[in-house]
């Protein structure tokens, strides 16, 4: 397994992968380990997931660099990054006890009442766009819970996938409730099989949920799926074009465009397109595009050096269809993954762009007669992530948030996750909720108790 630098295409270290006897040892330690975690207080657990916060922060520096060697991120969004994880941590830790109390309920019993109870081990595939994020937000409610995590981690951040692991031997808690299995995508379908595994989640592409849920399905175990995007940013026409034109660059180009929830579609009113087009072209060519290790930098490399070939030609095919490139549109000359920031605009259903999630620094943008068909090109997508909605008028706003397919709209803001607020998609962007009381209760037991008189 190697970890190669983006920036240079340099080899940062090889790391030796786990065989499939391996993977069995550590999940029969594992579920040993599940057998006492589950039955600790949470006051034990919580002490723990505050130190694993206060270690994410004593470290930051370190994990951040790490993350944007191996995979590209401009290191103050790395930096970010860590200190977003240790506030979920923080979070969970303060809040869980009470998202599982116990609920009561009526019935034709003495008493009736639900528990939440952890179901066991549960599998994380999770992938390479943001490193610890990803991860933290799944282990922070999932070990709260009472259940244990293994983490199968995108194949080129290994080294990011062990620090994970440290942070929590650093942070104390017992070994082996939370382990990274360093391997490759085929074996994968094994320990979804294996019976100690009870439920799995999964952060990917649309092909890789599709894969993992069957293979889950078939063994009748738990999935949440966090799939592809296609973000639709609608601008109605009593904005503040400058304001939102700089709010949809930076929504379009946090982590160098490699995020699910990056707005990607921009569909603007007609009145104002014009004007919103020229100030999103300005402050887009004004992104400064560098080394991810300068704080300055603001665009970070592709990956994957075929990330930015995958990109090229979603742009190429539409532009050889008759799209029109207003800016961009080819790798950066520079060593390393670089692919220029990009807009298109004229883009039509018979193209790709129209139709894939463009993983990258490339925008589109749409103009519409008025909202109806704003919110018809809107949801003209398989993809239902997340969606934001520009205008003065909140009320306004929100009639038309009512009619977009997604499974988060934000209202004058960029869409992002929150540990407070319930995160995932619907259509093929997936199912399931990450985050809030709804994430930490998707790997529990819900189990109903029902209480007649006694005898």
């Amino acid at each position: 397994m190697k970890a190669i630098n983006p920036a240079n295409g340099k080899l940062i270290k090889n790391y030796d992968e786990h065989t499939d006897e391996d993977v069995a040892n550590i999940l029969d330690d594992m579920h040993a380990a599940w057998q006492t975690w589950r039955d600790t207080s949470f006051a034990e657990r919580s002490t723990l997931m505050h130190k694993a916060a206060d270690v994410l922060r004593q470290h930051k520096e370190r994990y951040a660099q790490l993350m944007t060697d191996e995979m590209g991120k401009p290191i103050t969004q790395s930096r970010a990054e860590i200190e977003k994880c240790a506030w979920v941590c923080d979070f969970y830790a303060d809040e869980a006890e009470s998202m599982l109390v116990d609920e009561p309920a009526e019935s034709d019993g003495k008493d009736a009442f639900v528990r939440f109870q952890p179901l066991g081990i549960v599998l994380a595939v999770m992938p390479w766009n943001y490193p610890h994020w990803q991860v933290w937000r799944f282990a922070a409610p999932a070990l709260m819970a009472g259940n244990v995590g293994a983490l199968k981690h995108a194949s080129n951040v290994p080294g990011s996938a062990l620090a994970i692991e440290e942070v929590f031997t650093l942070a104390g808690f017992p070994k082996d409730v939370f382990r990274t299995l360093l391997i490759g995508s085929k074996q994968v379908e094994k320990v979804i099989r294996n019976d100690k595994v009870r439920a799995v989640t999964l952060t990917g592409s649309e092909q890789a949920g599709s894969l993992v849920a069957a293979q889950a399905g078939s063994e009748i175990k738990r999935t949440v799926l966090e799939l592809g995007g296609s973000d639709p940013f609608i601008v109605l026409d009593d904005v503040d074009v400058d304001q939102c034109a700089l709010q949809a660059v930076k929504g379009r180009m946090i982590n160098t465009g490699q995020s699910c929830i990056a707005a990607k579609r921009f569909i603007v009113l007609k009145d104002i397109a014009k004007e919103f087009q020229k100030r999103y072209v300005t402050f887009m060519e004004a992104q400064k595009l560098g080394d991810p290790r300068d704080p300055q930098t603001q665009v970070g490399p592709l990956a994957k050096e075929q990330f930015v070939n995958d990109i090229d030609a979603l742009v190429q095919d539409a532009v050889k269809k008759g799209a029109k490139l207003v800016t961009g549109g080819k790798r950066a000359m520079r060593d390393g993954y670089y692919y220029e920031p990009t807009l298109l605009t004229d883009v039509t259903p018979d193209m790709k762009i129209y139709h894939e999630e463009a993983f990258g620094p490339v925008a589109v943008l749409y103009r519409a007669k008025d909202e109806d068909e704003a919110i018809r090109i809107a949801n003209a997508t398989r993809f239902g992530l997340g969606a934001s909605i520009w205008s003065k008028d909140v009320k306004r706003a929100l009639k038309v948030a009512d009619r977009i397919e997604a499974g988060a709209v934000f209202v004058n803001g960029i869409v992002k996750s929150d540990p407070r607020l319930p995160f995932g998609g619907i259509k093929k962007s997936g199912y399931g909720r990450e985050l809030s009381h709804y994430g930490i209760k998707e790997f529990c037991n819900i189990k109903t108790y029902w209480v007649g008189e006694g005898k």
